[in-house]
């Protein structure tokens, strides 16, 4: 059971990026994941999350309008489409699954910075 991300980059202010997640030893149908970030010096956030049953969404008041998460059960993947970034989302990226507290991807690095 485990989770890989990937997908960060050094992206422009304004800029995009399209975080992945790939679930490997169970499928996304019963669970949510989650993705959240942490930067130097700073506490882990939680940026959004998305329901295995339904497909609903939650995003933080950060990134709320400029995020969007989805879903594909046939790839068993969630996406995280990044839009509008500024250099306060530099982080450190991993998603995980339900409460988070196992499994967590290892991280992938988003630098946002002009």
């Amino acid at each position: 059971v485990q989770l890989q991300a990937s997908g960060g980059g050094l992206v422009q202010p304004g800029g995009s990026l399209r975080l992945s997640c790939v679930a490997s030893g169970f499928t996304l149908d019963y669970y949510a994941i989650g993705w959240f970030r942490q930067a130097p010096g700073k506490e882990r956030e939680g940026v959004s999350c998305i329901s295995g049953t339904d497909g609903s969404p939650y995003y933080a008041d950060s990134v709320k309008g400029r995020f969007t998460i989805s879903g594909d059960n046939a790839k068993n993947t969630v996406y995280v489409q990044m839009n509008s970034l500024q250099p306060g989302d530099t982080a450190v990226y991993y998603c995980c699954r339900g409460a988070c507290t196992t499994p967590v991807s290892q991280g992938t690095q988003v630098t946002v910075s002009s």
